[in-house]
């Protein structure tokens, strides 16, 4: 029979495992007696286990939720899991930092030499990492997250781009969604007074006291998707998945080399070195310089706001390749920037 410690963190990892054990198998997993498997369970319990017994004909044990986190037992596989989950928690803009760097201190601490070794030489560069004035504190974000669960009429204080709170009462929204998007944290909300979608800041967000109101019945979201909700918002448009400017254009390039750089441009085959694209942008100028990257020949379709900014782009490119002192020539219309939020280009030439 083994030692009692080397037992009990046995039985631990057991019942760990799956939700319910009935008595005998666990006894039989452990080579010992019922007996002993009872007196085990209580030695458990005197360390802070909440373990339930479970009536029935076979009877067996359950590791329930407690009070108090008691020490836990993984893997091989979880403690790598867990560990690299801490080393992205800094990127995340929680307000977590610190504690997610205590906790993988703790877990390497205790890991064996294999496991540290293969943490150490994963190490991350949080090439878009949350800057110090987007950070959310965690328990505002748990304050959201409740809300959302809880499906509660959510109100707080919101707070302008300026640091200013805005004017009038708190607003008062049914929340759906907590999102990440660009290193920021995003609620996705019905706002009760203005009537609509809205998304909002989790770092402008201060909730009032009480935060929670009654209980709602959720709303369909457009599109049925947060993040490319999300998405749709933030590329300007009225309706998720749209981009404020959209154009068409041919390719002398095949379609399989240009779609593993297009993003999420629609490519159509036209030939072996031809092909159509159709990809969206904030602005023309910007279209047409994503289009340019490709380094083939161009034939715009459409729109005509397209050709314009791909006049522009040439003669400012003209005039950077001629030197210094040499100003681009400038004629014909200024090429529009782009429709103004939630208005939509023309979808052709």
């Amino acid at each position: 029979m083994p030692k009692t410690s080397a037992r009990l963190l046995a039985l631990l990892s057991l019942l760990q495992a799956r939700r319910d054990w009935p008595g005998a198998l666990l006894a039989e997993r452990l080579d010992i007696s019922p007996r002993t498997v009872r007196r085990d369970v209580d030695r458990l319990r005197e360390l802070g286990y909440p373990i339930l017994a479970i009536k029935g004909p076979d009877g067996g044990y359950r590791l329930d939720a407690g009070s108090e986190l008691p020490p836990l037992l993984f893997d091989d596989e979880q403690a790598v899991a867990l560990a690299i989950a801490l080393q992205g928690a800094a990127r995340s803009g929680a307000g977590i930092e610190e504690a997610a760097a205590r906790a993988l201190h703790t877990v390497r601490q205790v890991m064996p030499a294999r496991l540290r070794h293969r943490i150490d030489t994963f190490q991350v560069t949080a090439a878009d990492a949350v800057r110090p004035e987007t950070r959310v504190d965690s328990g505002v974000l748990m304050t959201l997250s409740a809300a959302v669960h809880a499906r509660e009429v959510l109100r707080f204080d919101y707070r302008r781009r300026t640091g200013e709170r805005d004017p009038g009462p708190a607003r008062r929204v049914e929340p759906h969604h907590l999102v990440t998007w660009g290193g920021r944290w995003y609620l996705v909300a019905w706002d009760l007074d203005r009537g609509d979608w809205r998304t909002f800041r989790a770092d402008r967000i201060t909730p009032r006291v009480p935060a929670a109101g009654p209980r709602f019945t959720p709303r369909a979201l457009p599109g049925g998707d947060a993040a490319a909700f999300v998405a749709g918002r933030f590329r300007g448009a009225g309706g998720p998945g749209d981009w404020p400017c959209r154009g068409e254009v041919i390719l002398g390039l095949p379609a399989a080399e240009v779609s593993r750089f297009a993003g999420e441009a629609l490519v159509e085959e036209l030939g072996p070195d031809r092909c159509r694209v159709v990809l969206g942008s904030w602005s023309w100028p910007g279209l047409a310089a994503a289009l340019g990257r490709f380094d083939a020949d161009i034939e715009v379709v459409g729109p005509p706001e397209l050709r314009d900014a791909f006049a522009r782009l040439a003669r400012r490119y003209a005039a950077a390749a001629a030197g210094p002192g040499v100003g681009p020539e400038v004629s014909g219309p200024p090429t529009p920037a782009g429709p103004r939020r939630g208005t939509r280009a023309a979808a052709g030439p």
